[in-house]
């Protein structure tokens, strides 16, 4: 499963960060899908949180991300 590994900060405290991440893609999407396709899906998750912003994202595999927390 490919996920979209989000860098957000606030935008009244630019300083407050967090990584969210957005899981949307089948087990057998590509890289290059998920790419294409994560730009609308960054663009929904932006209008459902005015008060945050996407400073950076990437797709990477379910497996690679870190389970702690």
């Amino acid at each position: 499963m490919l996920v979209l590994a989000l860098s957000v900060c606030l935008s009244a405290a630019p300083a407050a960060c967090k990584d969210v991440n957005l899981t949307f893609m089948a087990d057998n999407a590509t890289p290059m899908q998920c790419i294409r396709m994560g730009q609308p899906e960054i663009a929904k998750w932006s209008v459902s949180h005015p008060k945050w912003t996407v400073k950076k994202w990437r797709c990477v595999p379910e497996s690679r991300l870190s389970k702690s927390a």
